[in-house]
């Protein structure tokens, strides 16, 4: 390296499924902001320390969030309540949640971001170890992959832990059972639920699936995933003649998370206000008040349909192009070169016309025109 020392950056690579990449997401530092330069301060920059500075830009725009937004603080409150309401004894079934929405709202980051929350506070409260000794692990998060069975669901539970995956579903329950309790896990997090047995399984055989956790873990179960309600595991079997989703439905409360929508004028002020909330956080030259929420407010709500996944996919590669280009900042010139995800541009035309038309707007009434900053 000719005597240059290494620049790491700041990469953060963990996967949220295994205890110690949980505990990295739960108790890592936050982020650092770079610093604000002018295009001047950025000229003087030594090459080296100019490829740091941007470097430190690209991961800091990728990873701008949790944002609170109205959607994510509703969803935080009805999480709070349902899980220090679940103060039950181990002879008694705790009520479990469904978090059931489109792809692409944020669901698995709203909900990560409240059992980190939920981590944070239990073991400031009660402490880093049990009284047996042993690590407090208030919270766990795994996800599911296609086709997932019980003995899959216990062993992923297992691998969590750290626990050996060997031996019969019943074997790896018992184990991490054991691991529940010596830990103190009080919330299970399950993210993908959609993929238990198999994305065209019956509802009953899901709901089996779910019951049986909730009879052998004595811990607030949050399932988190996308079309689970519409196979009437919450609505049917009130008849009495499917008594396994009854029982479901009645241990379980539904919660889902919304897109932004401008239909009125509360729907544009929460979409302008998560607006200028991002455009503070960027870190370009040529930034400027307005640049997001008044000059690209309309086109971004097009191409991101309202989808708090797609709206940030967007600006950070729209954040990229405009740093390794030289353009920085944003505009519709340099985000027409920018790719997005199919759902997004699939249903794009048809919002920009009706914006085109007047027959749709994301700014709020109070807003001024456009006012396009010139090159």
């Amino acid at each position: 390296m000719d005597g240059v020392e290494p620049f790491e950056g700041d990469d953060r690579q963990y996967s949220p499924t295994r205890l110690p990449g949980w505990l990295q997401e739960v108790f890592g530092p936050d982020r650092v902001r770079p610093p604000q330069y002018t295009r001047a301060q950025l000229a003087d920059l030594a090459p080296r320390d100019l490829r740091v500075h941007n470097d430190c830009r690209e991961v800091w725009h990728a990873n701008i969030g949790p944002i609170e937004t109205p959607q994510l603080l509703a969803l935080q409150d009805d999480l709070t309540e349902l899980v220090e309401s679940n103060r039950h004894d181990g002879d008694k079934t705790k009520p479990a949640a469904l978090l059931d929405a489109y792809p692409g709202l944020g669901k698995s980051t709203a909900v990560r971001d409240y059992g980190r929350k939920f981590f944070r506070e239990q073991v400031k409260l009660r402490g880093e170890t049990t009284p047996s000794g042993d690590r407090r692990v208030p919270v766990i998060y795994i996800a599911l992959s296609g086709n997932t069975q019980i003995r899959g669901l216990n062993a992923a539970i297992c691998r969590f832990y750290g626990l050996p995956v060997t031996g019969d579903a019943d074997t790896l329950a018992e184990r991490a059972v054991d691991a529940v309790l010596s830990m103190k896990t009080a919330v299970f997090i399950i993210d993908d639920i959609h993929f238990l047995a198999g994305s065209n399984s019956n509802s009953v055989r899901m709901a089996n699936q779910l019951k049986y956790l909730a009879n052998v873990f004595p811990v607030t179960l949050i399932y988190v995933g996308v079309g689970v309600q519409q196979r009437g595991i919450l609505r049917e079997g009130f008849s009495g003649r499917q008594t396994e989703l009854a029982q479901f439905g009645l241990r379980t409360t539904p919660l889902t998370l919304l897109p932004f929508q401008v239909e009125d004028e509360l729907g544009r002020q929460q979409w302008q206000t998560l607006l200028k909330t991002i455009e503070k956080m960027l870190v370009l030259a040529d930034k400027y008040p307005g640049m997001l929420a008044r000059d690209l407010s309309d086109y971004l709500y097009a191409r991101s349909t309202g989808h708090f996944a797609s709206l940030m996919a967007l600006i950070n590669r729209g954040c990229l192009r405009a740093i390794r280009s030289g353009h920085e900042r944003l505009d519709e010139d340099l985000m027409n070169r920018v790719k997005n995800d199919a759902a997004a541009e699939e249903s794009r035309k048809e919002l920009e016309a009706e914006i085109k038309a007047g027959l749709r707007t994301s700014r709020p009434a109070s807003d001024p025109p456009n006012r396009r900053k010139s090159a």
